[in-house]
């Protein structure tokens, strides 16, 4: 294929383009160039997608088979991208959120479920859910049945920049005892990034159309299966001392939110770790075993350090507090 990746240097776009590029395919990106480099055997446009003009000019004769979008911010950049490319691509895949759906999600929902607002000609950015509705929108209005909307769940694996896997990584690291949230038998459902990538790029070639929960099975594995992973990836001999959620609470410490455990009051939701995704599965995604997710983004982390947080990423200090967290530990 001749595969157009809007972005590409950074967490999913990263993988995608490490996936097309190991399937043989022609990659172009374009970004501003002033992140990574480009990968060797990508064509690197240079445009600001905010600058109509400037996306007009970097795309000006080419044409692609498939273009794969994971912008995030205000929704007119889509719909501008779109309309540019509407008659130089066949096929656009838009990579979105599971958060388009409407709260509270209901255990089991699938993609029938009810959708939240959106405005494809939005300049706002700031709400998540209504930004990537926007997103998809704008896709749909210039693609239609040429387009596959990917609404993604927790992704993890190498190049997270939100401040899950690397934080847990590199706290383990450290030893000693280490806070941990309960109730440990918490089911998480997520999928490595490199499968998805692998997904988007198999689905791109198929022409596949439509809308997708892309996430893994919901009950894969558990918060006390991912932790203990990791500590073996790490070679880590800390203890894990875990810790219900309103003793955390109670000194500040909001661990377990950046795994979707508790919500900000504190209550435990429901839906986020049971979607149905058996329509995924359908159409063809494979999951690769948890270690290895957790071994190779451990390696990623050794061999290029802590990437820059994500501007819609978690904060740790909000739950992590080290001070507050030695005196718990003290306490208990």
């Amino acid at each position: 294929m001749k595969l157009l990746v809007l972005g590409g240097t950074h967490h999913v776009g990263r993988a995608v383009v490490e996936s097309a590029l190991a399937r043989g395919d022609e990659v172009t990106t374009l970004n501003r160039g002033v992140s990574r480099p480009p990968a060797p055997g990508v064509r690197a446009l240079i445009a600001d997608r905010t600058d109509p003009a400037a996306m007009k000019a970097a795309l000006d004769g080419g044409a692609w088979d498939v273009v794969i979008d994971t912008w995030y911010l205000a929704p007119r950049v889509v719909r501008d991208s779109a309309r540019l490319l509407a008659d130089r691509a066949r096929h656009y895949v838009y990579v979105s959120t599971r958060g388009v759906y409407s709260w509270p999600w209901a255990p089991g929902d699938d993609e029938s479920a009810a959708l939240v607002d959106g405005d494809p000609d939005s300049e706002d950015g700031s709400d998540y859910a209504a930004a990537k509705r926007g997103g998809e929108l704008a896709v749909l209005e210039s693609f239609g049945e040429r387009s596959l909307l990917a609404r993604a769940g927790m992704i993890l694996g190498p190049y997270e920049n939100v401040g899950r896997i690397p934080w847990w990584l590199r706290r383990l690291e450290k030893g000693g005892r280490v806070l941990a949230p309960d109730p440990r038998d918490t089911p998480l459902q997520y999928l490595d990034v490199r499968d998805m990538a692998d997904w988007l790029v198999g689905s791109a070639e198929r022409r596949l159309g439509g809308s997708y929960i892309v996430t893994g099975r919901p009950d894969d594995i558990t918060v006390e299966e991912l932790l203990t992973t990791a500590m073996e990836v790490t070679g880590s001999t800390a203890e894990l001392v875990w810790t219900p959620y309103d003793v955390l609470a109670g000194e500040g410490l909001g661990l377990g939110r950046e795994l979707s455990m508790y919500m900000p009051d504190g209550s435990r939701p429901v839906g986020i770790n049971d979607a149905d995704t058996s329509a995924v599965f359908d159409a063809g995604l494979t999951v690769r075993p948890l270690r290895d997710t957790l071994a190779d983004t451990w390696a990623w982390l050794q061999a290029e350090g802590d990437p820059p947080p994500h501007p819609l990423g978690t904060d740790p200090s909000n739950w992590t507090d080290p001070v507050a967290e030695q005196r718990l530990l003290a306490r208990l």
